[in-house]
């Protein structure tokens, strides 16, 4: 009875400071976690037809394949998708014919629901932002881009009891006690143990809130030079979007709370922002990244590919795995039918419909990503031999 005690208040500081995912995240890492070989909630998902694929035959499957054969990187050593990693690797004719073949002949193609029934859900965007920065702090360039401080712990759950798999606890020591990390509000006031945890400083504070978000980004310093940096840890509060909290309040309509959209509400109300931006408590920590990557690495551990990579929620879609996507043009009902990969997880993406673009890098990575939230049905494609109890039709 002790056991269940001790653990059942351990749950409950779990939800309040507590992270689901290895974002990136772009949704999106310093320590990737092992990838799963099968998502928890696998009975989310119903065997589908190839016909059933909205926009299947008339897809550009070359750029997915470059993907799919970054994610055979950190999935060769699964059993579920060994096999099917290493024919892909000794595919002596790759073209679009063959791709296709290969998909159609190795996978099945699975659509994924939601847990109450129903098939459609919200496709946002994310992106790999620029920001204006400094390897010192100045009078223009005041605002810190941490490291994970030495103080921060990071529980498993998933250790102590099975049925917590995938729950993790941060927190820190106050004593004898393990209590939540500081709050975004705690940190910018400033903490002892994240001093000489900067890694850059920035100069513009709603941009650096929006990089926390992005989960990696590129800092320009003053000479041109560039640096990477990319998502490390977190402070374990939870994800809030404030850009539901302005609509809530009457401050933003609907279709204005996008990422331009607040960031334009900030700099009309200044006096506004600090509180605003303080009422999501999570802060994220980053790390330095080489600048021979192609692109930003996502939790599955590989670098991601502008249009091609996918964030999802793991315990229903498998990380690695190819998913089609059916959705629309961010802001447009033009179709957006594309065979993506799930290679990177997200603080605000959960459930089964539930995805995150990745757009690449620049202003109109930027304006796509910022406007996009559309809906959209998913589709992934599993290896034949890969045993799983599909939900009833």
């Amino acid at each position: 009875m002790k056991r269940y005690s001790f653990l059942s208040l351990l749950f409950l500081l779990a939800l309040s400071a507590c992270k689901t995912e290895s974002i990136s995240t772009t949704k999106q890492t310093a320590t990737t976690q092992p990838v799963p070989s099968v998502a928890e909630d696998i009975n989310q998902l119903r065997l589908a037809q190839w016909a059933q694929l909205i926009g299947w035959e008339a897809d550009d499957l070359m750029p997915a394949w470059n993907t799919f054969m970054q994610s055979c990187a950190a999935l060769k050593h699964q059993s579920n998708w060994q096999a099917v990693c290493k024919k892909a690797s000794m595919l002596e004719q790759v073209n679009e014919q063959s791709i296709r073949l290969f998909f159609e002949s190795q996978l099945v193609p699975y659509q994924v629901f939601n847990s109450n029934g129903s098939d459609t859900g919200i496709i946002t965007g994310y992106y790999e932002p620029l920001l204006r920065g400094s390897k010192k702090p100045t009078e223009k360039y005041r605002f810190p881009i941490y490291s994970p401080p030495d103080d921060l712990l990071v529980i498993d759950l998933g250790n102590v009891l099975p049925e917590f798999k995938n729950l993790q606890l941060r927190g820190r020591l106050e004593g004898r006690k393990v209590v939540p990390f500081y709050s975004r509000a705690e940190i910018d006031k400033g903490i002892a143990t994240l001093k000489e945890r900067e890694l850059l400083w920035v100069e513009d504070r709603v941009e650096l809130f929006f990089l926390h978000i992005q989960g990696s980004g590129r800092i320009q310093l003053d000479n041109g030079e560039i640096i990477k940096v990319g998502y490390a840890d977190q402070n374990g509060h939870p994800y809030v979007s404030i850009g539901s909290l302005l609509v809530q309040r009457g401050e933003l309509p609907l279709e204005k709370a996008s990422m331009q959209g607040i960031k334009q509400w900030g700099l009309q109300n200044p006096e506004k922002l600090t509180e605003l931006l303080h009422q999501n408590s999570r802060y994220v920590f980053f790390r330095l990244l080489p600048d021979t990557l192609s692109g930003p690495v996502g939790s599955l551990g590989v670098p991601l590919t502008a249009g091609r990579s996918l964030a999802i929620d793991p315990r229903v879609v498998p990380q690695g795995a190819p998913v089609f996507l059916s959705t629309t043009w961010p802001n447009s009902d033009k179709p957006l039918n594309r065979l993506m990969v799930a290679q990177d997880t997200g603080s605000a993406i959960k459930g089964g419909v539930r995805a995150d673009f990745f757009w690449g890098f620049g202003k109109e990575a930027e304006n796509q990503a910022g406007k996009m939230k559309q809906h959209g049905r998913m589709w992934v494609l599993l290896p034949k031999d890969m045993t799983i109890q599909p939900m009833a039709k």
